[in-house]
């Protein structure tokens, strides 16, 4: 696809990067290594583009790519001890999409601190499904768990949303 030229290569990740660090920001909590896994993604991705063989969006594509990068970081850390991790409450690293309007942007720096709420299962069925659009099976598939469980996660996972949503000031029930 880029046939080895540097600067279209380029070009490319710099047009990726806003979307590849959202969905690692959406899928892991806190902003510690954000960076670390997208530059991997975005690698991922540069060496995944021969084998891309065309069928659905490359914007899918790049998501897939996104997400098993981020749930490989995700089940090394896991398994790794680790030192005591502090929580990065910096939200304002986050980058904007350049064809967000500043409210689009707002609501979805809003979302985020609320995705971090939840426990990390239903964080990421929640983002598999409505963000990427993956089906019940798809997830199921991708997380490696039953898909009783993917819907039962789905469900509570909405509830949970809902109810911050609606405890957030100025969104309760009655505010649009």
């Amino acid at each position: 696809m880029l046939a080895g030229d540097r600067r279209a290569a380029e070009s490319l990740l710099a047009e990726l990067l806003p979307r590849v660090r959202n969905l690692v920001r959406y899928l892991r909590r806190g902003d510690q290594d954000v960076d670390d896994i997208a530059q991997d993604a975005l690698m991922a991705i540069l060496r995944g583009l021969p084998g891309w063989r065309g069928e659905g969006t490359f914007k899918s594509w790049v998501d897939r790519v996104v997400a098993h990068t981020t749930f490989a970081h995700l089940r090394k850390a896991r398994a790794a001890p680790s030192p005591v991790e502090e929580e990065d409450d910096d939200l304002g690293e986050s980058v904007p999409s350049t064809d967000a309007t500043p409210e689009a942007y707002v609501f979805r720096r809003d979302m985020v601190r609320l995705l971090d709420a939840l426990s990390d299962e239903h964080r990421q069925v929640l983002v598999l499904h409505h963000v990427l659009g993956l089906s019940v099976p798809e997830i199921t598939e991708e997380l490696g768990i039953p898909l009783e469980t993917v819907r039962s996660r789905l469900r509570i996972g909405r509830a949970n949303l809902r109810a911050l949503y609606e405890g957030t000031p100025g969104r309760g029930k009655g505010s649009p």
